[in-house]
């Protein structure tokens, strides 16, 4: 459901199935955010996103990304955090939060390639 919500915005939207899917996504196509939920088979989100932070920045290492999750409670936005998301959000998503956190970080990543 949130892809379709995010493309009728005009936003492209790749999907993975799995967390090592997703980190060849990104190496190949280097979104401007990745936006991934916690729970994922196999690995999960933490995992996902410590795997692309380990990446060199020319790899999508230094991607934005922004973590879904039914886990809401303080210390979960913090491991969130901990693990390299720039921001957490809450299922059920509210889709105007979203599209206005993708709009900010992809306008932060723009401004820091600017100034690199």
């Amino acid at each position: 459901m949130l892809e379709m919500v995010l493309s009728i915005y005009g936003i492209k939207v790749e999907s993975a199935e799995s967390a090592a899917e997703a980190v060849e996504k990104v190496k190949k196509l280097r979104p401007d955010v990745l936006v991934s939920d916690i729970g994922l088979p196999g690995e999960d989100g933490y995992d996902l996103i410590r795997k692309i932070r380990g990446l060199p920045q020319r790899e999508g290492g230094k991607t934005p990304a922004i973590a879904l999750t039914g886990y809401v409670s303080v210390q979960d936005r913090k491991l969130a955090l901990d693990a390299g998301y720039q921001d957490h959000i809450p299922k059920p998503v509210n889709p105007n939060i979203l599209l206005e956190l993708l709009v900010e970080l992809k306008v932060d990543r723009k401004r820091s390639a600017e100034n690199s």
